[in-house]
């Protein structure tokens, strides 16, 4: 177990709360424009973000619910304690989303699908806390294999070396296509 910072906590996302959907919506908009930009030409980059228009939100908000429903520890929010008197932002700074047991056959193991940290909290241990919330559901999990795993673009070198320090190894390669 990682060391978690004191002025965070980690709670189930609620779909029924309209703050909590706002907040995750804000960070998956931050996690995608963060892929394209970090990791790529400035062609990725305008791809991620052109598809974040309101017909993508209802549609992967929708998705979500049902992702959670049954299983709300899939999606944990992390919360910085707006009281703790820090030069940082407060509220929700950073989410996990776990693909829920039911789709353990997709990849035969659990599957971490995001893990985002607002930038002004990477480095305090806040996405320690949430893989360690991530590894500890999954092995709750009926899986096929005993594996825990997410695709991380090589040249996102931080977050390599962050799943590298928490065990992660390569296995196998997604290749894609254009549909």
């Amino acid at each position: 177990m990682s060391e978690h910072p004191e002025e965070i906590t980690l709670r189930p996302y609620d779909p029924g709360d309209d703050a909590d959907r706002q907040a995750l919506w804000d960070l998956k908009i931050a996690f995608e424009t963060g892929l394209g930009t970090g990791t790529g030409t400035d062609e990725k980059a305008a791809k991620y973000e052109s598809k974040l228009d309101d017909a993508y939100r209802r549609r992967w908000l929708s998705w979500v619910d049902r992702c959670v429903d049954g299983e709300e520890r899939c999606l944990l929010l992390a919360e910085a304690d707006a009281d703790a008197g820090l030069d940082r932002t407060d509220g929700v700074v950073g989410y996990l989303f776990l693909l829920p047991e039911r789709l353990a056959f997709i990849w035969d193991a659990a599957v971490i699908n995001e893990l985002y940290v607002t930038p002004d909290w990477r480095g305090e241990g806040v996405a320690d806390a949430l893989m360690d919330a991530a590894v500890a559901v999954a092995r709750e999990q009926d899986l096929p294999l005993d594996r825990l795993l997410l695709d991380v673009d090589q040249d996102n070198e931080r977050a390599y070396a962050f799943y590298e320090r928490h065990g992660f190894e390569p296995w196998g390669e997604i290749v894609s296509r254009t549909l």
